[in-house]
């Protein structure tokens, strides 16, 4: 049985092997050395994966994976009291959430390579746009995310990945390095444009 490579998130692993998604690339690329497997779970936050974790990922299970990636965090930020209150997960319960998932796939496999990805950052005004292009006048007036308490996740993970010596992508940082990203790097827009077209 070939190696396999476990992508293991919520909706952005869900969403990975889309045209040019990241998922797809990493099965391109690895096309002749092993399998690119996503367990992606659209809404799902890191208190709602530990549940599937054994499922996913057996103790003494003879075909463990030779490595995974962790991305989560994009729904665990979401704002308490506002319309996706019920993903929110507090960060402190996050980043434990996170830590018992590298535990135990370390015990599936010590040798196992993990790397965690932080949340992505949050484009505040492409979210209020495409709520008022769907819901009008209904549509939130306060937003369910920001990008400063998604950051906040982030730095989290950076720092448990180096607490623990695991490979860290900060993505919530490096997306925002580049000018312009929200258009260059979220889909959120180009879906926005495509419902207006089909009206």
């Amino acid at each position: 049985m070939r190696p396999q490579i476990v992508l293991f998130g919520d909706s952005i692993t869900a969403q990975s092997f889309r045209s040019g998604g990241w998922g797809s690339a990493l099965a391109d690329a690895y096309s002749r050395k092993a399998d690119v497997v996503v367990r992606g779970y659209g809404g799902y936050n890191t208190r709602w994966a530990l549940f599937l974790l054994h499922h996913i990922f057996p103790l003494g299970s003879s075909t463990s994976p030779v490595a995974t990636t962790i991305f989560f965090g994009a729904n665990d930020a979401a704002l308490k009291g506002r319309t996706s209150d019920r993903q929110h997960v507090p960060v402190e319960e996050y980043k434990d959430n996170i830590r018992k998932m590298v535990l135990h796939l370390k015990k599936c496999s010590p040798t196992m390579l993990i790397v965690l990805v932080t949340p992505p950052p949050v484009d505040e005004a492409g979210r209020q746009s495409y709520a008022e292009s769907i819901y009008g006048e209904k549509a939130m007036k306060e937003p369910e995310r920001t990008n400063e308490t998604t950051g906040i996740y982030a730095q989290h993970c950076v720092a448990l990945a180096e607490e623990l010596g695991l490979r860290c992508v900060n993505l919530w940082s490096k997306m925002q390095e580049t000018n312009d990203w929200q258009k260059k790097y979220l889909r959120l827009m180009d879906f926005i444009s495509r419902l207006k077209a089909m009206e």
